[in-house]
């Protein structure tokens, strides 16, 4: 008899069906945010399917075969984050071949190649939206009105003398954090004069080995440092307290902006690091880019398509049958 049971049973389980695995593409392993993003992704509490993740180490080489790959295996779903969004073009081609759902994340394809296939979504925020309150956090800390700014206006001139730090030259998101946050500023009446825009791709240690130079040109007159992400922000920051731009005077472990030496820092993404900074009084503030909910949308979305359910009905507005949208945050001590 037991012999019978164990034979049924085995057969059950034979017959069950395999649990899908979804191929999961990350542009980079080590970019700080993308590293958090990755692990939320995977983290979500889900059972429908596994996430296989491929870093393709900032090569879109590298990213084509690892999807290239994919399409051989015939996965029915892709999570991609593009290493070069002029990529897109190619492997919705592919897609559409294989009759393969995609959905892309953080890195906007052009909108024609997204209109261009009915089972390819992108999951993101709008970039503009980020510069937008990056200006509003910058509003805030030099007192809301634009004809008497407060004591951060070091040399009293009435103008915001400040230093951005860029993401990659080209990059849509980089682009428009550069020109909006200066835009959203000027409209709202303040003056801005920009000492210096310099490309840091990103990059923390990058951002840090830029800042001798810039520190030895901009030092005494510096009032505000604009970062396009949190870790060029982190690594301005290190090397600043090094050079004692900042200075934990007393040794407790947090700056005191009113009685210590410090110069505002702005980043945005709102990575773990960043929201640390934030506490410890060196990151005046940032926009938080809200990597758990994408993910928690990535997730639900992923099982939505593959159930092949109607999405008329998904928990969440898909703007043009296409876009989801996450709202940005701004984050302070105060916020």
């Amino acid at each position: 008899m037991k012999r019978f049971i164990i034979i049924v049973l085995f057969l059950l389980n034979g017959c069950s069906s395999p649990i899908e695995t979804v191929p999961l593409f990350i542009y980079d392993g080590n970019d700080a945010y993308i590293k958090e993003f990755e692990k939320k992704i995977q983290s979500v509490d889900q059972d429908d399917f596994l996430i296989k993740t491929y870093v393709s180490q900032n090569s879109q080489i590298i990213q084509n075969e690892q999807i290239d790959q994919a399409f051989k295996e015939k996965h029915p779903l892709l999570i991609i984050n593009p290493v070069d969004r002029l990529s897109v073009y190619a492997i919705i081609e592919k897609a559409k071949q294989s009759n393969t759902t995609i959905i892309f994340f953080n890195r906007e394809p052009l909108a024609s190649d997204l209109a261009a296939y009915d089972k390819a979504f992108y999951v993101g925020a709008d970039a503009t939206q980020s510069a937008e309150l990056q200006a509003s956090l910058i509003m805030d800390l030099f007192g809301n009105d634009p004809k008497n700014l407060n004591k951060f206006d070091k040399n009293h001139d009435g103008i915001i003398q400040a230093l951005i730090l860029k993401g990659e030259q080209g990059h849509q998101d980089a682009e428009a954090r550069t020109k909006f946050v200066i835009e959203r500023l000027t409209v709202a009446g303040y003056q801005v004069e920009v000492l210096d825009i310099v490309i840091a791709n990103w990059d923390r240690d990058i951002a840090y080995g830029l800042m001798d130079g810039l520190l030895d040109e901009y030092r005494e007159s510096m009032e505000l440092l604009i970062s396009n992400n949190d870790a060029m922000a982190l690594g301005a920051i290190q090397r600043m307290k090094e050079k004692l731009v900042f200075d934990d005077t007393n040794k407790n472990g947090v700056i005191d902006r009113d009685s210590e030496p410090w110069v505002p820092v702005v980043g945005i993404d709102g990575i773990t690091a960043a929201i640390d900074s934030i506490k410890s009084g060196y990151l005046y503030g940032t926009v938080k880019n809200d990597s758990q909910n994408m993910a928690l949308i990535i997730i639900e979305l992923s099982k939505w398509l593959l159930e092949e359910k109607s999405l008329v009905d998904f928990p969440y507005e898909i703007t043009n049958g296409k876009y989801v949208w996450v709202n940005y945050q701004k984050m302070t001590l105060d916020e």
